[in-house]
């Protein structure tokens, strides 16, 4: 599913003009990027938790040269699946 037919989903089970789901799709993917950004964890319960995770810089080798390489120090976002979720995927 890309998110065109998220936003299609959406509007069916809700009773939602396309424009609107729209609107609240991408409200919803903002909001979660704005807080993981500032560092805060988004929490979905039965669903499952946003959050982000620091990595440290590294030493790593360029896989066609096999020179090392310096990978810096970066945030990523993680997504843990709640027990909901997994429940109604198994």
């Amino acid at each position: 599913m890309n998110k065109q037919e998220l936003i299609s989903a959406v509007a069916e089970s809700a009773g939602l003009t396309r424009s609107d789901a729209g609107k609240a799709v991408e409200s919803v993917f903002d909001s979660i990027s704005g807080a993981l950004k500032k560092g805060d964890e988004v929490r979905l319960v039965g669903f499952g938790t946003f959050s982000v995770s620091k990595r440290k810089a590294s030493t790593g080798r360029n896989p066609r040269t096999g020179e090392p390489m310096s990978i810096s120090a970066s945030t990523q976002p993680k997504f843990k699946a709640g027990k909901g979720l997994k429940d109604a995927v198994n």
